[in-house]
């Protein structure tokens, strides 16, 4: 058992070691603060040209907690202390806070928000691409309440779209992208009550084939919502719950590729072999679905046969950028939300470590005078790190001091509920008798629950590139696709570009234009 003195001991000599010597001159920091200062005072010349491309980077569950920790444990794992590293989100000139609640809900989910960042509108939590006029769960409200996304949006006004996620493609981050559901959990008509289906609701895996039938690019996870029923996995023969859930015996897979001009190239890949040995410059259409449900978590993830987020982002860059009109890509980390849910903060961590991976490839592909970046959350969850450690100290690392009832040491990392809760002899689990740097560990909780909850409080904004300014201060949710879609010239947004091409009308990003523009929407957000 390790000794709680030696702990503290330890903490105290990391304290004190792990300060750069640098860091204990005064000019360090203020010469730092002035080269700050300098590149603050340079973002005075906005960037207010039109976008021709725009990312959305969605951290499913990515509170500001959560950008903390991963920060720290991107820099740890490159050997330094982590607290001074800089995610490449850190880089970005423009920040807000996003109010995330949903329409009947204080603590909102990853439908009703996705429905908000994505299509403009807050909806009830659970359902997707709908107004909050359709319940859950009740199909027969969903009809004339529909609203579209972005993603629509963009496709509409002629350019490439994609969709990139760790989860299954039919999940409800994605979902709302495409879909109209009363429920985010009707992935294939096997989870949808008989009474939605003679009502004629459709399930979302038949709805990401049919609605749009022209997205350039799906990738992520949701084989077996694709397939007929007891239809064999083509990756996991034996496994029966990787098998085909349809119950309307179609092949959604074969589907797609029917629905691609014959003129076109059209791939559907299902390994990361398959995926790298693609010629971008010889695909229209990629359908890559490499999981029968969600892809491996980053930690667990096999390399050949799942592409990572990276990977998968720059195969879908290549393809999308071929489009002279431009494009839409939405890409998730979805996987963090599921390791909080699981309260394995140390999977949930490098997965948020990996999409910030791939938001700086995604920077590298792109170019800042005509690409719209946007990174952001849906929600944030009950994740907590603390107890007065000192630099340097392993993000999954105790605390340097024990309880004070009950005497024994705790990790930094806490949730205020879920899995981790653990009584041993009537008495908290002591930590020193576990390996609580296992990647699996679950970390403590204050109140037992199979799983932990979503946070209620405001999740962070980063954006850069054209109209990136326009994200500023504290927003509702909702406000963020038309931030997107004025940056873009599409969506209810084209108006104001027209006018710019006639004599004498305002710039699509002058001061006149904008003021014109936030008017009316003054006191709303």
């Amino acid at each position: 058992m390790i000794s709680p003195f030696l702990v503290l001991a330890i903490g105290v000599c990391l304290a004190t070691s792990l300060v750069p010597e640098k860091e204990k001159d005064p000019n360090y920091w203020r010469n730092q603060a002035q080269h700050t200062l300098k590149n603050a005072l340079g973002l005075q010349n906005l960037n207010t040209k039109v976008a021709k491309n725009v990312i959305m980077f969605l951290g499913d569950g990515m509170g500001v907690s959560t950008v903390t920790a991963a920060r720290i444990l991107k820099g740890q794992l490159h050997h330094s202390p982590g607290e001074e590293t800089r995610l490449e989100m850190d880089k970005f000139p423009f920040v807000a806070l996003s109010k995330t609640y949903n329409t009947n809900a204080q603590v909102p989910d990853s439908a009703g928000t996705a429905t908000a960042y994505l299509c403009g509108v807050k909806a009830n939590e659970g359902t997707v691409g709908v107004s909050a006029a359709t319940e859950r769960s009740q199909c027969n409200t969903t009809k004339g309440n529909e609203v579209t996304s972005i993603l629509r949006w963009a496709k509409d006004a002629g350019k490439s779209v994609g969709i990139v996620t760790t989860t299954r493609v039919n999940h409800a981050t994605p979902s709302a992208a495409y879909a109209h559901s009363a429920d985010r959990d009707w992935y294939s008509d096997n989870e949808m009550p008989p009474e939605a289906l003679s009502q004629g609701c459709k399930d979302i895996a038949y709805q990401l084939v049919h609605n749009i039938r022209d997205i350039e690019v799906i990738m992520g996870g949701g084989r077996k919502y694709m397939l007929p029923k007891n239809r064999t996995d083509v990756e996991y023969e034996m496994d029966e719950k990787a098998r085909g859930t349809r119950l309307d015996g179609l092949n959604l897979i074969d589907i797609w590729k029917n629905f691609k001009p014959r003129h076109k190239h059209s791939h559907y890949v299902w390994n990361r072999t398959e995926l790298l040995t693609l010629d971008p410059r010889k695909v229209d259409y990629l359908l890559g679905l490499f999981e029968p449900v969600d892809l491996q978590y980053e930690l667990n993830r096999n390399n050949v046969t799942d592409p990572s987020l990276s990977e998968m982002v720059a195969v879908a860059l290549k393809i999308l950028k071929k489009n002279p009109k431009g494009f839409f890509l939405l890409v998730e980390g979805g996987r963090i939300d599921h390791g909080h849910h699981e309260g394995k903060a140390q999977q949930a961590l490098h997965e948020a470590v990996e999409m910030d991976q791939a938001i700086g490839l995604a920077g590298t592909m792109t170019s800042l005078e005509d690409t719209l970046t946007v990174v952001t959350a849906d929600h944030s969850h009950v994740f907590t790190f603390g107890g007065y450690t000192p630099r340097g100290n392993s993000i999954f690392g105790l605390a340097p001091a024990v309880s004070d009832v009950d005497k024994k040491p705790f990790t930094s990392i806490l949730y205020g509920n879920g899995p981790g809760y653990r009584l041993v002899g009537g008495e908290r689990e002591n930590i020193s008798t576990v390996d609580f740097a296992h990647n699996n560990y679950q970390a403590q909780a204050a109140v037992p629950l199979r799983y932990e909850t979503h946070g209620g409080e405001d999740v962070a904004v980063f954006a850069k590139g054209p109209m990136a300014h326009l994200l500023h201060g504290v927003h509702e949710q909702n406000y963020i696709p038309h931030v997107m879609a004025y940056a873009a010239c599409i969506g209810a947004n084209r108006d104001h570009c027209a006018s710019a091409g006639s004599a004498g009308g305002p710039a699509p990003g002058s001061p006149l234009l904008l003021l014109l523009l936030l008017l009316p929407l003054h006191g709303l957000f």
